[in-house]
């Protein structure tokens, strides 16, 4: 399909738009009457279950406690019953392996009886423990390909579901994927672990201050997504997009994000109706999806949820994620979740609101009125620093990917330096702190807008900061360095486990003062905040973190920034990071190793791709198409001087030019391609340093002829078409 035309398609496919389900009006069903209905969830679990095998279930649920495995088969019976009632003919594990994606294999219910009929069969053993190939997964080392066993194990805290189809459903359960011999081969296992150490820790630290608790202290995730949404006339026109997930070459449109019309405008007709069905679904699935809105860039849009226990919210993301790409194909789009699918505007990320606590305490990260006074909350945010300050590096590391490069690198949402942003009113008190002398706090006021007819707004005591990739926000932490398609557990483990070694330096360190009275207790706090902020106040930045002054301040201050996935990632292998870790139970040394190789092969693999897709456009798409340009130009040169015009042949010796260019940088493209040899770090380093590069000049080359041949022989579609077509 031509690029324009893909454009006429598009341009029809808008004008001739109709609601594709008309059953989707929220006036006969109420978004309350289907929340949680497609969910095993308590209210389920309580109607269902004996009451023995509920209360034995609630307790690993809500406390925490090991799970009874004796109630396995009455469990799996009432699941496979209520799954049935739904139309389920099938069941899967779902786990979510090294690839980021989520992994699913689906088994009949039905089994022969042996007399020409079936029976419906679904057991504890079958709940518990289900056996995909773990040969093709990426393991990183941990099993050789012949080595195939692989297992997944029921996460009773994380309820079963049911997908529907329109050929049927199916029951989903969410599992943990371990290796034969032990090893987490997924993002669910390590996450679990943070999760249980986090808890041993902070509970540590509370009973100190007289605080019990019998909930587990566990952190809570809230990932806003952004994505694009792009017709799929366009896509099916570009190969890049449709194999990479993002333009290898385009011009710049002559408008892009510069008017700032796009950030909280008005949805597009057939955008909002896509999100109304998004929500419609993830509602049925349980999933707390509040906030809708246009995003900066166009065609970028955002879907946030409320906040969840941090196992949870992953698996929600997961879902989210997976339901946006489904239904955005019946409305005739693409739902693109590549970190940077167009050069020159905004892309996406996933801003990850991190906190921690329990229904009994809230929020731990809860500042109050009076936080200089609030001596747990002190405690509490001055881990986090503590923690980002040590432990930076590695959560920089958690983000790393070929994608999601093209922000970090570029001083976009945010920069590759780990800072804290506190605010005015916090950072006003720590810095008290350091003193030693705390004397009070900014407190909160209320803002004269001038209008008799508008109620009066109460002000925060502090403005918020969008270039912090790790800002305080009211009752928590938003870490804006996750990448539009990563999932969030990569980035809750090092979050935990940072927060995690923080409280437990703490916890030790008070606990030294053995049994002292309130005063002696508070005098200590003091003097251990006041040694952490000494220490640590280096990673806290008020200010631009896109500034080029605060890039030279960072590396005053020693930290670093780490533009590059090739430098990020061999971050986790370090001592430090080992040590971490293993400390605390979360990964072993193999696994680290293992993740580190894996995310460097995908680094490789990724740009490869890259690469190929370059070569194959430039020569097969882009170059054709202005050899006929150029043949046009030649054939109207030489009309117009036989009879005896002077005609310039400027045009067409610069589009010669530019195609000789464009044959040379794709034939040094190729050559670097054919490099062999070096570990896989080494490879990494090279497709960095010497392809990407490459392909950038294949690019420039390629968007300046996009800039002068005819548009109706240029055969993709353009940025402008893509962009704002919707």
């Amino acid at each position: 399909m031509s690029g324009i035309q893909a454009r006429l398609n598009a341009i029809s496919a808008i004008i001739n738009y109709k609601p594709a389900h008309d059953h989707l009006n929220f006036h006969d069903t109420k978004p309350t009457d289907i929340f949680g209905a497609n969910v095993f969830n308590d209210k389920v679990m309580k109607e269902r279950l004996p009451k023995a095998v509920y209360k034995s279930l609630k307790k690993t649920i809500a406390y925490g406690e090991k799970l009874d495995a004796s109630v396995a088969d009455i469990v799996a019976n009432a699941m496979k019953d209520w799954a049935i009632e739904k139309g389920a003919t099938h069941f899967t594990h779902v786990f979510y392996p090294l690839t980021g994606l989520t992994a699913e294999k689906h088994d009949a219910f039905l089994v022969p009886d042996g007399e020409g009929g079936a029976l419906a069969e679904f057991s504890g053993k079958m709940l518990i423990q289900g056996e995909p190939d773990a040969s093709s997964f990426p393991s990183g080392g941990l099993r050789a390909t012949f080595e195939a066993r692989g297992y997944t194990a029921w996460d009773v805290t994380s309820p079963a579901y049911i997908l529907e189809n329109p050929n049927g459903t199916f029951l989903c359960i969410p599992t943990a994927f371990l290796s034969w011999t032990g090893e987490a081969l997924d993002k669910k296992t390590p996450l679990l672990r943070s999760l249980q150490s986090l808890n041993k820790q902070a509970k540590r630290v509370l009973k100190l201050f007289g605080v019990n608790t019998k909930l587990p202290v566990t952190s809570f995730a809230g990932p806003e997504q952004e994505y694009f949404l792009i017709d799929r006339n366009f896509v099916f026109s570009r190969p890049d997009l449709l194999i990479a997930g993002r333009s290898l070459f385009g011009a710049p449109s002559a408008k892009g994000q510069e008017f700032e019309d796009q950030y909280f405008g008005v949805v597009p007709r057939r955008v909002l109706s896509f999100m109304m069905e998004v929500e419609r679904e993830l509602f049925k699935l349980g999933i707390p999806v509040k906030t809708r809105h246009n995003e900066v860039a166009p065609s970028q849009f955002e879907i946030a949820p409320i906040y969840e226990q941090g196992n949870l919210a992953c698996d929600h993301n997961q879902m989210v994620m997976t339901t946006l790409r489904s239904v955005a194909k019946r409305y005739g789009m693409m739902c693109l979740l590549h970190e940077k699918p167009f050069a020159g505007i905004n892309g996406s990320g996933k801003h990850l609101n991190y906190s921690i606590g329990n229904a009994e305490l809230g929020s731990l990260f809860d500042p109050g009125d009076t936080p200089h006074a609030n001596a747990q909350f002190l405690v509490f945010c001055a881990a986090a620093i503590r923690a980002l300050h040590k432990y930076g590096a590695l959560l920089r590391a958690t983000v790393a990917s070929a994608s999601n490069d093209h922000r970090l690198g570029a001083n976009e949402a945010p920069p590759a330096i780990m800072s804290a942003y506190l605010g005015e009113q916090l950072a006003d008190v720590f810095e008290q702190i350091k003193k030693g002398e705390v004397k009070g706090s900014k407190t909160k006021g209320v803002m004269n807008i001038g209008v008799d007819t508008l109620p009066p707004l109460p002000m925060d005591p502090g403005d918020r900061n969008r270039t912090s990739p790790f800002a305080f926000t009211g009752n928590r932490f938003e870490f804006r360095a996750v990448g539009s398609s990563h999932s969030i557990a990569g980035a809750q483990v090092a979050l935990n486990a940072m927060m995690a070694e923080s409280l437990d330096y703490i916890a030790t360190e008070l606990e030294k003062l053995g049994k002292v009275n309130k005063g002696q207790f508070n005098e200590g706090v003091q003097k251990l905040l006041q040694k952490i902020m000494q220490e640590h106040d280096a990673v806290i930045f008020n200010g631009d973190g896109y500034s080029e002054e605060w890039h030279k301040e960072a590396a005053k201050r020693g930290l670093p920034n780490m533009k590059t996935t090739p430098e990020a990632l061999p971050v986790l292998t370090t001592k430090e990071v080992v040590d971490l870790f293993t400390k605390y139970g979360i990964f072993s040394e193999a696994e680290l190793k293992s993740r580190q190789e894996i995310y460097l092969e995908q680094y490789v693999k990724t740009v490869t791709t890259e690469a190929n897709l370059v070569i194959r456009m430039a020569r097969t798409v882009i170059f054709p198409a202005a050899m006929r340009y150029q043949g046009q130009l030649a054939e109207t040169c030489a009309s117009l001087k036989a009879i005896g015009h002077d005609f310039k042949m400027a045009t067409l010796e610069d589009v010669t030019a530019k195609l000789r260019s464009l044959q040379v940088e794709a034939d040094k493209l190729e050559k670097l391609l054919a490099h062999e040899g070096g570990d896989t770090l080494s490879h990494a380093k090279f497709m960095c340093e010497k392809v990407l590069p490459a392909m950038l000049a294949v690019r420039g080359y390629a968007d300046s002829l996009e800039s002068v041949v005819a548009d109706d022989l240029w055969p993709l579609p353009s940025y402008q078409e893509m962009l704002f077509i919707r």
